[in-house]
C-alpha cells in the first residue's frame, strides 16, 4: 500500500491548574491537621507507595517522611500495588525504585513483602487481607493518586479508598476482592472493605492526589480517615474535569507509543480511549469511538507487565518479545480481566501494520483514514492527526495547529520514531505545504 494519509501536529488547550513547589504543598496540608494529637515520638508509620507513575511521586513521598521524622516519628515506605511486580516483594521493591523511591531519596526504609494478615472478615463473607508490616506499625498513612477507574463506575473510583483494599491487600487481597466484585457492584466491595480496614488498622492520614491533563500535580490534600469517602467523592469530580482526552470523538486508527502499568492499570486508560466497558469498541454512550488501536511499545517503568495488551488490534512485535508473560498474566488474572492478556496481531513494522489496519476499516481509502497518533494516554497534549481531521481542527478554539501537513514520516526500515515526540525537532521548513 503506497498511499498513507498527511499528517499535522495539534495542542490541545487545557484547564491546567498546577502546583510548582510541590514538597512545601505537601507539608503545609499535613501541618493543617496536627498530626503530633494523635501520635507520639518513636511510633512507626508505614507510608504507602503504590505502581503508579504518579508525577513527582518520590518528592511528594519524602516530604511525606520529612514531616513525619520531624513530629519524632519513625517512617517507613511500604509498596502498596496488590499483584504487581509479578507478585512479588522483590518486583515491588524495583518498581519503586524506577520512580526514584529508594531509601536513600526518602531517607526512611523500604518494607517490601507480600505477607498479609486477616484483620475480620467483611459482611460477604471474605477474609479482608493487610499488608503485615502496615499492620505491625502504630499507623499508617495512604498516599495516592484520585482518578477515574479504568473498569469501574461510581462515585469512588480509583484513590485513597482503593489503596486500603487493592493496594494494602496486596497479592491475596487483590485477588479475593476482584473476585467479590464479580458478584457484587465495585461501590459495594470498596466501601464494605475499606469500612473494616478503617475501623482495624490504625489508618493515621491519606494525602490525595490529583493531575491535570498533562500528568502534572495540580492538587494535593490531606484528609482525616473518617473524612476519605466524602472528600474522594468532590476529588473525582476534579480529576474527571482535569484529566487528559484526545481531540476528538471518532478514529479509524490510535496509534500508542507506549503502554505501561505506571501510566494506566489496564496500560492505556480506557476513559482516554473509549473502552472501558468493552475491549475492541466504545459503549454506545461511550465516547471516542475507536475503531483500531495499535500499540508501538511498552514502557521502561512497566518492567514487562503488558496488562491491557489484549484492548489493542494490532501491535508491533518487540512489545511481545518485551512482555514479561508471567507477570501479566498474573496481573490481569488478579484484577478478573483475563482478556486483558491476549494478544493482538504483530507486525514488525509500523508501515505493515499500518497497511493491515487501513485495509479493516470499510470503504474510507487509506489517505483519509482518521488518524491519531499520541505518546501514551498520559500524554496526550500535543499529537499527531491525520488530514481528515484539519478542516475541523483549525474551527477549534480549544486546539493549536502547530504544523501545515506533512507526509508520514517512516524511515527505511519501514518504522516511524519511536515517539511522537521526536517530530517536534523537524523544522517546520521541511512540512509539505498545503497546495
Amino acid at each position: 500500500m503506497s498511499d498513507y494519509p498527511r499528517l499535522f501536529r495539534v495542542r490541545q488547550i487545557f484547564e491546567q491548574p498546577r502546583i510548582d513547589k510541590i514538597e512545601e504543598e505537601v507539608v503545609r496540608q499535613l501541618e493543617r491537621f496536627q498530626l503530633e494529637r494523635f501520635v507520639r515520638p518513636g511510633q512507626t508509620v508505614a507510608v504507602t507507595a503504590g505502581s503508579r507513575g504518579i508525577h513527582a511521586i518520590h518528592r511528594i513521598i519524602r516530604a511525606v517522611v520529612g514531616h513525619l521524622k520531624a513530629l519524632g516519628l519513625q517512617p517507613f515506605i511500604v509498596p502498596a500495588m496488590g499483584s504487581h511486580g509479578g507478585g512479588t516483594a522483590d518486583g515491588q521493591r524495583k518498581i519503586l525504585e524506577s520512580y526514584g523511591i529508594t531509601e536513600e531519596f526518602c531517607g526512611c526504609p523500604i518494607r517490601a513483602s507480600m505477607e498479609t494478615v486477616v484483620v475480620s472478615q467483611a459482611k460477604e463473607g471474605f477474609p479482608v487481607h493487610f499488608d503485615r508490616y502496615a499492620y505491625e506499625a502504630d499507623h499508617v498513612m495512604v498516599v495516592a493518586r484520585v482518578k477515574p477507574h479504568t473498569g469501574f463506575v461510581g462515585d469512588i473510583e480509583s484513590g485513597l479508598m482503593k489503596m486500603l483494599l487493592i493496594g494494602l491487600g496486596k497479592h491475596n487481597g487483590a485477588i479475593i476482592y476482584h473476585r467479590a466484585i464479580q458478584d457484587y457492584s465495585f461501590g459495594q466491595i470498596i466501601r464494605s472493605v475499606a469500612g473494616e480496614v478503617l475501623q482495624k488498622c490504625r489508618i493515621l492520614a491519606g494525602l490525595a492526589i490529583v493531575e491535570n491533563a498533562r500528568d502534572e500535580t495540580a492538587l494535593v490534600e490531606a484528609v482525616l480517615p473518617q473524612e476519605f469517602e466524602a472528600r474522594e467523592k468532590e476529588l473525582l469530580k476534579m480529576a474527571r474535569q482535569w484529566m487528559p482526552r484526545l481531540p476528538f470523538n471518532a478514529a479509524d486508527v490510535l496509534l500508542i507509543d507506549q503502554i505501561g502499568k505506571n501510566i494506566s492499570g489496564t496500560g492505556m486508560d480506557t476513559n482516554v480511549v473509549g473502552r472501558k466497558f468493552l475491549d475492541h469498541r466504545a459503549a454506545p454512550d461511550e465516547q471516542p469511538k475507536v475503531r483500531h488501536i495499535v500499540i508501538r511499545d511498552l514502557s521502561e517503568e512497566t518492567h514487562g507487565n503488558a496488562a491491557g495488551i489484549g484492548l489493542s488490534e494490532f501491535c508491533r512485535s518487540r512489545v511481545i518479545r518485551k512482555m514479561d508473560v508471567r507477570a501479566t498474566r498474573i496481573n490481569c488474572l488478579t484484577g478478573g480481566h483475563v482478556t486483558g492478556a491476549m494478544l493482538p496481531l504483530d507486525y514488525e513494522t509500523d508501515r505493515e501494520i499500518l497497511d493491515a489496519a487501513f485495509s479493516v476499516i470499510g470503504l474510507r481509502p487509506p489517505e483519509a483514514a482518521r488518524l491519531m497518533w499520541i505518546h501514551h494516554t498520559l500524554d496526550v497534549t500535543e499529537l499527531e492527526c491525520s488530514e481528515a481531521y484539519w478542516h475541523e481542527a483549525q474551527q477549534r478554539h480549544d486546539l493549536q495547529v502547530l504544523t501545515e501537513l506533512r507526509p508520514m514520516p517512516f524511515g527505511p526500515d519501514g518504522n516511524l520514531p519511536d515517539s511522537v515526540h521526536e517530530l517536534r525537532v523537524r523544522p517546520a521548513a521541511v512540512a509539505e505545504r498545503i497546495s
